[in-house]
């Protein structure tokens, strides 16, 4: 597996794959190309040898909040999971924070994705809060929160 920074041209090939990854949920319209455009140093690309997607995660560090960075996507095949892809995806990217003296580490996800609540838990994050309407009526999140 050959893992490296997220280039511009990745959006296209993570795009054409992320609703049928998400089970067929309409994912698409979150993942704009600004990430493997402008938070390259902290959004990754995992290929197989053959240069096939298995994996990605994007991320960048805030600006309002110095010592926070936000992981706003991370997926993975379906074919991948349970190998520890993502694991070493956010490992990395808690490198990068860590790096840039980032002591915590955010995201959100849908009360409804308990395969992310488990693993976003053993990776040691917590439930800091769970918001209705946070992206719109009807769109409630979980956010999660952890300490580098």
């Amino acid at each position: 597996m050959n893992i490296r920074h997220a280039e511009p041209a990745d959006h296209a090939r993570v795009a054409e794959v992320i609703d049928d990854w998400w089970g067929g949920r309409h994912m698409r319209d979150m993942f704009p190309r600004l990430f493997f455009a402008h938070f390259r140093e902290t959004s990754f690309v995992a290929e197989e040898e053959e240069g096939k997607l298995a994996a990605f995660l994007c991320g960048f560090l805030s600006q309002t909040h110095a010592d926070e960075a936000y992981i706003h996507f991370a997926g993975v095949a379906p074919e991948h999971r349970g190998a520890g892809l993502a694991r070493e995806l956010y490992e990395r990217f808690f490198a990068v924070a860590r790096e840039h003296g980032r002591t915590t580490v955010r995201c959100v996800t849908a009360p409804v994705n308990t395969g992310s609540l488990a693993f976003h838990r053993r990776l040691g994050f917590e439930i800091e809060d769970e918001m209705q309407h946070y992206d719109g009526a009807g769109e409630s999140r979980v956010l999660l929160v952890k300490t580098l």
